[in-house]
């Protein structure tokens, strides 16, 4: 096909759409023409993708439809039902409908974590190779108590917040290469191991759960589902069933960016918590009641919402609507 000539055959409707698109207010006949200037434009975008699909054309005639999509249903949601909807079917859809990878990831790593804490329990001369006697004093006296009040609670809480979901995000951007996210899970769990055992053979355990337990459920459990949405990430281009790689990959990425934006949103709870609840005088079978509580309320919002919502079809993929228009042509 020649390009030149398509685009100088077609143009005129771009550039009408494009004009009607700048008004502020249409009339009926110019509504109508919007539509059927649309339908037209879709057309052409579909045959330039399959005969000519020169990169800066595509994304300008895919721009112009987004607009003129939008322009001509309108407004469907307001902002705050938009919110709704993502938090009663698309978000909790995703996590359903994942629930065998990162609840495969979540057994793993609490498996591995359990497996090291036991062998570094039953080799203290390790621990000596990793901390001096100075080093492990002030971790077991001083610097693991202190590290949840050092801060004021509100900025503790943003500092803690900003760092899981680092972590978070870490997890789903380096799903997609595998190994590097086996990586970032394994730092996470050598790093709990060696405390804890540190803790625990200093007659510190109590204490060492009594701290984390109250926010560290929620928030591994974030960094868990992080994990298994990122290896399922991953898994999409290794395996892509009935689709092609890059339609599976680019399906499974839209829904990581669902499950990234509702993990913010889990991990301020758990931010909250941190920095409120662990450090508070409040005793130890209540700080730990209240983590239980979140971990609760986390997996019945999943098994129930997000199982509702998925057999209604929701997948947490964004809705096809908003999808580039992909019409069929011959040619």
């Amino acid at each position: 096909m020649d390009l030149d000539a398509y685009v100088l055959a077609h143009h005129a409707d771009w550039t009408r759409l494009e004009s009607l698109l700048r008004r502020r207010h249409l009339s009926g006949e110019e509504a109508d023409e919007l539509v059927e200037r649309y339908q037209q434009v879709a057309t052409h975008l579909s045959v330039l993708r399959s005969a000519a699909p020169d990169p800066t054309l595509v994304a300008h005639l895919s721009s112009l439809l987004a607009r003129a999509r939008n322009r001509s249903v309108g407004t469907r949601v307001s902002t705050w039902r938009g919110a709704a909807l993502f938090f009663t079917e698309r978000f909790p859809a995703a996590l359903y409908r994942l629930r065998w990878w990162w609840l495969g990831c979540l057994t793993a790593n609490v498996l591995v974590t359990a497996v090291m804490m036991w062998w570094l329990l039953d080799h203290p001369n390790v621990e000596q190779s990793l901390l001096s006697p100075g080093e492990v004093d002030q971790l077991v006296n001083n610097d693991f108590e202190g590290y949840y009040s050092e801060y004021a609670a509100s900025h503790f809480a943003a500092q803690v917040w900003v760092n899981n979901a680092w972590v978070a995000a870490l997890c789903l951007g380096l799903g997609i290469l595998g190994l590097p996210l086996v990586k970032v899970l394994f730092d996470n769990v050598v790093n709990l191991a060696v405390i804890g055992s540190i803790m625990t053979r200093h007659d510190r355990g109590e204490l060492f759960w009594g701290l984390i337990l109250p926010h560290g459920l929620l928030e591994l459990t974030a960094v868990f589902v992080a994990g298994g949405v990122g290896f399922r990430l991953f898994w999409s281009w290794v395996e892509p069933g009935d689709l092609s790689r890059s339609q599976a990959l680019a399906r499974e990425g839209r829904t990581a960016g669902t499950v990234a934006l509702g993990l913010v949103a889990v991990l301020l709870v758990s931010g909250v918590i941190e920095a409120f609840v662990t450090p508070s005088g409040l005793p130890t079978w209540a700080r730990v009641g209240i983590g239980v509580l979140a971990e609760v309320v986390f997996f019945t919002y999943v098994f129930t919402l997000g199982r509702s919502a998925y057999l209604r079809g929701a997948t947490g993929d964004i809705d096809a609507s908003l999808l580039e228009d992909r019409v069929a042509s011959q040619g």
